[in-house]
Order: structure tokens, then sequence, then C-alpha cells
């Protein structure tokens, strides 16, 4: 109900036709535009940060959170669609109406920090009513449809509706891409702030002398020369992984084993995996519990 009726390719087992027509309609879209990610990239987040400089400038503070969300849609809404979601009737409203709807999918395991009781009857103990959420999801639906014309022409040619390509758009640049850079960008600030200022010394360097020496542009040649780059945003990912969450229902009996244990699971079980578990296991990684900025360098 909250997709349009159909269900999405995130829950669809790779065993179900559909699953695998519209996983090629995503890696379409995704190679069709690939040129186009790293330039999008750099001009949305270079205003985000101009930006943040003259408001601390004016009023010496600001705030990184909403104006993260307001790139970070933008930039997907260029670098898939070719069109800026500000330029249309959805102007700035994408990313809170994006924020309502998510909320819709996932409280029934949200924490939101209220007293647990509250939480218990509120948002946990039944289905929030899809139809509170329909005419924003109808705001964002249309201008998917009309912003992914290509995808859905394409879509159309591999024997998919354009309302079912729609809402798999949606899905996967709401939800999945745009979900997962609100979270993720925020907290590698954070963690990246928070260290030595030797580190920001040594990421300046090592970014702006790779850059100068592929001609001036940040591409994907010139990102495999920042090791020190690449290292921080690897420790991101481990240290709060903007996921955290897996589910997954067994196929079949199996064994899945630990440091110290052993686990028979049986096929149709229901499996929860919190992924701080594994990222931060100190039998693992020494300081687990530490940011540790070179931590990937090196071998």
């Amino acid at each position: 109900e909250l997709t349009g009726g159909h269900r999405i390719l995130s829950y669809l087992d790779p065993s179900e036709p559909k699953h695998a027509k519209l996983k090629s309609l995503i890696f379409f879209m995704l190679k069709a535009r690939r040129d186009m990610v790293i330039p999008e990239f750099h001009a949305t987040y270079t205003e985000l940060f101009e930006n943040l400089e003259s408001d601390l400038a004016a009023k010496g503070k600001t705030s990184f959170g909403e104006a993260n969300d307001q790139a970070a849609f933008k930039f997907l809404g260029r670098a898939l669609y070719g069109v800026s979601p500000t330029d249309t009737k959805l102007g700035t409203d994408g990313p809170k109406l994006v924020q309502k709807w998510v909320l819709f999918n996932l409280h029934p395991i949200l924490v939101l920090g209220l007293p647990k009781l509250v939480e218990e009857l509120a948002i946990h103990s039944f289905r929030l009513p899809s139809f509170l959420v329909k005419s924003d999801y109808r705001r964002l639906y249309d201008y998917f449809y009309e912003a992914g014309g290509y995808v859905l022409d394409e879509a159309e040619q591999m024997g998919i509706s354009r309302e079912e390509a729609c809402h798999n758009l949606i899905f996967a640049t709401c939800f999945n891409t745009f979900g997962g850079m609100k979270i993720l960008f925020p907290n590698m600030l954070k963690s990246i702030g928070r260290v030595r200022v030797k580190l920001h010394t040594q990421l300046a360097e090592e970014i702006r002398g790779a850059v100068r020496s592929n001609g001036g542009k940040v591409t994907m040649a010139a990102m495999e020369q920042m090791p020190l780059m690449k290292s921080v945003v690897y420790e991101a990912f481990r240290f709060e992984p903007p996921v955290p969450l897996q589910y997954g229902r067994a196929k079949k009996d199996l064994v899945i084993e630990s440091h110290d244990a052993v686990f028979e699971v049986k096929e149709g079980e229901m499996l929860f995996g919190f992924q701080p578990f594994a990222t931060k296991d100190p039998k693992i990684f020494d300081r687990a519990e530490e940011f540790v900025p070179d931590r990937f360098v090196g071998e």
C-alpha cells in the first residue's frame, strides 16, 4: 500500500521472475547516467559547502543536516534523471516528503527516543494507515514519472509497466540511496570533525594533490590515488553503518558459527542481523570502539 500496490525489488526474492527484470532496469539507469554522477556531485556539494561557509561567516554557526538533505536529493535528481527537483513543482519539499513516507515504512522497528510504553503503543503495535501519506507520495511519484521518462521507456521494452517501474525508481532513489546519504554523510563529517586537526591537513593535502595531478578534476582515477580518503570512508561505514539492521528468512536448514558458539537455523526461520556486532567486533578490529582514520591504509 505504501508503494502503489506493487512489491518492490528490495522485497522480492531473487528466485521470483520480476527480480531479474527490475534489477536489470536499475542497473540500466546507473549505466546510462554513470558519466553524470561525479560532475553533478561536485556541482551540488560545492554549492552546499559554499552556502555553509557563508552562513558560518554571517552567523557564526550553521546546520549541516537539513542542508545535506536538500543537497543529496537535488544531486540524485540531477545525476540520475537530469532534472533538479527544485526546478519542478516538487521544489524543496522532496526530503521532508521522503522522510515522512519512510517513517510510515519503518515505524514498527524505529526507536524515536520517546518513553518506551508510548513508543510501543503509538508506533510498534499497529500499522499507521497508508492514506495519511498518500498525497505526499503522489507528489514524489509525479516528479519521478516526469523526470524518469527514459527509464520508463526502457521498462516498457522489458515488459514492465511504466507505473510499476516508477514505484521502483522512487524506492531505489529515495528509500535506498537518499536514505543512505542522509545518514552516512553527517555521521562521516561528525567523525572526521572529532579527530585531530592533523587528519584534516593530511586529507586536504592528499585530495588536493591527487586532483591536481589529474588535470584539476575529481575522477575515479584520482580517487584511487587517495588511500587515506578511502580509508576514512571505509572506517565511517565500519564505525556507524548507515543501515545497521538486516532481516532475512532462511531458505534451508543451516549452521551459523561465531567465534565461540554454533547456531542451528531451520528453514523458514527469520534471521536478524545487527551489523555493528561484526563491524565493532574486538576480536577482528583493534580499538573497535574508536574511529581510526587510517585503519584501512596499506595491507
